[in-house]
């Protein structure tokens, strides 16, 4: 098993695409993409999610670095992690998690130096995106405002959420899938759902007749979830 990477090896955040609702943001989305995508890719549902009245927002649309990955017949591509196969049980594999789960830490360190808490931050990804988001957020000791996780799975299912930090459960997840999503089985993502409240989280599911892909119901589902915290 390949060594799992120390801080000297993710000295360099990640690039990442950013756009900012207004002036002086007062919170910061912290998004990630799914496999063989970039951070362009979320950047146009901004205008579609954002209200009129919310306080100024920062979007970082941050890119995953470039790997092989083995169930694409090792093309290099941007990933979170390797994917050996589809066994949902081993898929992520462990190493590339843990590399992303410290990069996204130093990028919610880096919003924290430009004035952003963590209780002001909230981490959202799409499939590979999403399944870091949740692993990453198991972990959080200082919990998150909220946690976005979207035709995805919880990396270790039950295993993994056993180990939660204590504090992680405080972390609200809206948690999203299709009925007919091909990549991501809708039962795993339901199964990571319920996983999730059976520990403690509070989450709010839902499942729309899609595919692997968002519909304009689920971003607005999502922007009234993301009301309730940012407006209260």
């Amino acid at each position: 098993m390949p060594a799992v990477p120390g801080e000297e090896d993710i000295a360099m955040l990640l690039e990442c695409v950013e756009h900012e609702t207004g002036p002086s943001p007062a919170w910061t989305v912290l998004w990630l993409h799914g496999l063989g995508a970039d951070g362009h890719d979320f950047a146009p549902i901004v205008p579609e999610l954002v209200h009129r009245d919310w306080p100024a927002l920062r979007f970082v649309f941050p890119h995953a670095p470039v790997r092989p990955v083995t169930i694409n017949g090792g093309m290099r591509m941007r990933a979170w992690y390797d994917i050996a196969g589809m066994d949902f049980a081993t898929r992520a594999e462990a190493a590339g998690v843990e590399e992303s789960i410290m990069q996204v830490e130093a990028l919610v360190a880096r919003e924290g130096e430009r004035g952003i808490p963590p209780s002001r931050l909230l981490l959202a990804g799409f499939s590979q995106g999403g399944a870091i988001a949740l692993a990453a957020g198991l972990r959080r000791r200082e919990p998150l405002a909220g946690i976005v996780a979207l035709s995805t799975y919880l990396p270790g299912g039950a295993a993994a959420a056993a180990q939660r930090h204590p504090n992680a459960v405080a972390q609200p997840v809206f948690f999203a899938h299709g009925d007919s999503d091909p990549v991501i089985p809708v039962q795993y993502g339901q199964a990571s759902a319920e996983i999730l409240e059976r520990v403690g989280f509070e989450v709010e599911w839902h499942r729309y007749p899609m595919a692997h892909q968002v519909c304009a119901q689920e971003i607005s589902d999502l922007g009234r979830w993301l009301e309730r915290r940012l407006v209260g």
